[in-house]
């Protein structure tokens, strides 16, 4: 799908419901931006992110404006901005808070090595997009 290799933009909670739902049914790993149009951190780092995006097709990058979708900031106890939560298969793997690219590049290269075995040895393939 279009959508891969690109930072995905959830302006409604049903947006945000389907993806974080696609991120359920699958072994992908799905990185949220927690950002804020007024919060300069959060603009110097989404190029980077953006770029991530493009280099790592095989990770889901969502983003969540908690002005916009105040009842999901609420529901994920975001009180920084940047926040990104890293999730697989709808559980919380880990959690960055701040512009720290070495940090954020780090914990994305570390999940997205972790994979569960019974994915790993399914003889179907399953598709997330």
């Amino acid at each position: 799908m279009a959508e891969e290799g690109h930072v995905i933009s959830c302006h409604t909670v049903e947006a945000w419901n389907e993806q974080l739902q696609k991120g359920n049914n699958c072994n992908k790993l799905m990185v949220i931006d927690f950002t804020a149009s007024w919060c300069g951190p959060c603009r110097i780092i989404a190029p980077f992110l953006a770029e991530l995006a493009k280099k790592l097709p095989n990770v889901i990058f969502v983003k969540v404006d908690v002005d916009e979708l105040k009842t999901i900031a609420n529901d994920w106890a975001i009180e920084a901005m940047p926040t990104f939560m890293f999730l697989r298969e709808g559980k919380i793997l880990d959690k960055v808070v701040g512009v720290r690219k070495d940090e954020l590049q780090n914990t994305i290269a570390k999940h997205m090595n972790t994979t569960s075995s019974a994915s790993t040895t399914s003889a179907s393939t399953t598709y997330c997009f």
